[in-house]
């Protein structure tokens, strides 16, 4: 290259530089030199690499390969790293000269860059809140959807409309859809995202997390109300506060039949239907999910008020031995409700537990089973008695759980020897070490322990050995078919000779045939509970029954 040539380049616009094939720089013009903020000097005692990102060296070392031995044009965007450690964004045009050096031009594309990402910003952004819009909603939906059919799991997609939004001028309403943006953002889990379709109408998508479309129904639901309480709390705008309300329409999707078009023309179908009701309202765009889940709120208030009105009774199911005769009972909750008369615990306790009300009925129960075996010491014919009662898994998490049932058996008198608590696997298993520790404790008092439902979950002996049980109780399931089907008479089998081995009493529920009973009686079980025995029974007709069994 002549001297010509290099005067040319020196004073060329674009950043160029001349290199060997390891990269290191033979000649840098001045715009290279003003443009990185390194001497001449410096450049020339670098190569390529060393102003070149650490994570892209490898990536830019290849293509400096590749132009050398085979001798192609490059042209390909790269970052170069200026003294002061600005990443440049720049477009190289990289050659192999007739020498075999490497001839490269790069121009500065920042504005370029700058102007792609302000057309991405307005393409894909809305301008006010800098949510998502429309079109970058739809088009993550088209990835839900795909993702839903592959893995067989529903989401969900929640339209929020602000009521009565056109009552509030301009700048108000434009400040007040920024903070309800934040809001929303704010409260955005790991599976949700945030969008807005312009104007006061905001989208929340729940990504694929359940395939039953019952659970996707009902926590779509939890999320929607826990949005309409967000947004009802005050809005502090010019010193002022706004209160405002959301109308909410809540669309299931599997993948499998919507586009992102029509699933969103549900949940805003919906949202209209929401505003037709009255606002501040949720409803689904599927009828029956909107009907069981409206009927399911409803329990869920019934229930509160019968906490508070106590409508609930305890009832006693017998457990006799191999003598038949009385040696406790379970207690069991019923509702009494004041218009619908008895409500069967499959209904109400399952919701119970979703809902954190298992905490002030499980404690009632064991209240009202305390004080009953305080009265039962009475009686020469009761006071031997002893009462199983349920305890939940929340009950069992719970921190004073321990020091709850000390002030229960403070309170009421009741002898800590009669009591026994029944817990299931799931319920220990949840935190093993710490039930453990809260088992001990309450042993120490005098209290039994039996473990419920033995068998159907994940019973280990690993565990079992370290639970300082008293009582294994074998399930019903098991029980229902141990006279005709030979897999269930070894199951049966097997967890008596085990709990045997364990130095544990065992005991079977569900027993209601005679059959049952003496298959279970010859190989070890000696206590039951059934209907062989004794249906559930309110606590008079349950003593009125105890002297049959004498």
């Amino acid at each position: 290259m002549n001297k010509f040539d290099t005067q040319l380049l020196r004073y060329a616009p674009d950043v160029v530089f001349i290199t060997e094939a390891d990269g290191r720089m033979v000649f840098i013009n001045d715009n290279a030199a003003k443009v990185l903020g390194y001497s001449e000097a410096e450049l020339l005692s670098m190569t390529v690499l060393d102003i070149s990102p650490a994570d892209w060296r490898a990536v830019y070392a290849e293509r400096l390969s590749r132009v050398t031995e085979i001798g192609v044009r490059e042209l390909m965007e790269i970052r170069l790293i200026s003294k002061t450690g600005q990443k440049i964004p720049m477009e190289l045009n990289l050659v192999k000269m007739p020498n075999g050096l490497l001839y490269g031009a790069c121009r500065d594309i920042s504005e370029r860059k700058q102007a792609q990402k302000s057309l991405h910003q307005l393409t894909y952004y809305d301008a006010l809140t800098q949510l998502p819009n429309r079109l970058a909603l739809l088009g993550a939906l088209k990835q839900n959807l795909l993702s839903t059919v592959s893995n067989l799991r529903f989401g969900a997609l929640l339209v929020i409309d602000l009521d009565h939004f056109k009552s509030f001028n301009a700048a108000i309403g434009d400040a007040l859809l920024q903070q309800v943006a934040q809001r929303l953002c704010a409260m955005q889990r790991s599976n949700q995202s945030v969008a807005c379709l312009g104007g006061d109408v905001f989208v929340v998508t729940l990504a694929p997390f359940s395939n039953e479309p019952s659970i996707a129904a009902e926590l779509a639901d939890l999320s929607a109300h826990e949005i309409s309480r967000a947004l009802k709390q005050p809005f502090l705008i010019n010193e002022q506060e706004l209160r405002v309300s959301a109308s909410i329409g809540i669309a299931l999707f599997s993948g499998d039949k919507e586009s992102p078009d029509e699933l969103l023309k549900q949940a805003k179908s919906a949202t209209d239907a929401a505003k037709k009701a009255g606002r501040d309202t949720i409803k689904f765009y599927n009828p029956a999910l909107q009907s069981k889940l409206a009927a399911r709120h409803d329990l869920e208030q019934q229930l509160r008020i019968a906490i508070e009105q106590q409508q609930f009774l305890l009832y006693y199911q017998v457990q006799v031995d191999s003598q038949a005769r009385a040696v406790g009972a379970e207690v069991l909750l019923r509702w009494q409700h004041p218009q619908r008369g008895m409500i069967s615990p499959v209904e109400f306790i399952p919701l119970s537990e979703e809902t954190g009300l298992i905490l002030p009925l499980g404690l009632w129960v064991l209240e009202q089973a305390c004080a009953q075996l305080k009265t039962w010491q009475k009686s020469a014919q009761l006071r031997d008695l002893v009462l199983a009662v349920n305890v939940s898994t929340k009950q069992l998490q719970t921190a004073n759980f321990v020091a709850q049932v000390q002030k229960i058996l403070l309170n009421t008198g009741a002898k800590a020897s009669q009591l026994k608590l029944e817990l299931t696997e799931s319920a220990v298993l949840e935190n093993i070490e710490d039930s453990i520790s809260k088992m001990r404790a309450l042993q120490l008092l005098g209290i039994r322990f039996s473990l419920d439902d033995f068998g159907t979950g994940h019973s280990s002996l690993q565990y079992l050995k370290r639970l300082p049980l008293d009582q294994i109780k074998i399930d019903q399931s098991f029980v229902r078919d141990i006279a005709t089907d030979p897999n269930d008479a070894v199951i049966v089998k097997t967890i008596i000779s085990m709990s045997d081995a364990l130095g544990l009493n065992v005991i079977a529920e569900g027993v209601e045939t005679e059959a049952q009973r003496d298959f279970l009686e010859a190989h070890g079980c000696h206590v039951f509970q059934g209907y062989w025995f004794g249906k559930p029974l309110a606590l008079e007709a349950f003593i009125a029954t105890l002297a049959a069994l004498k």
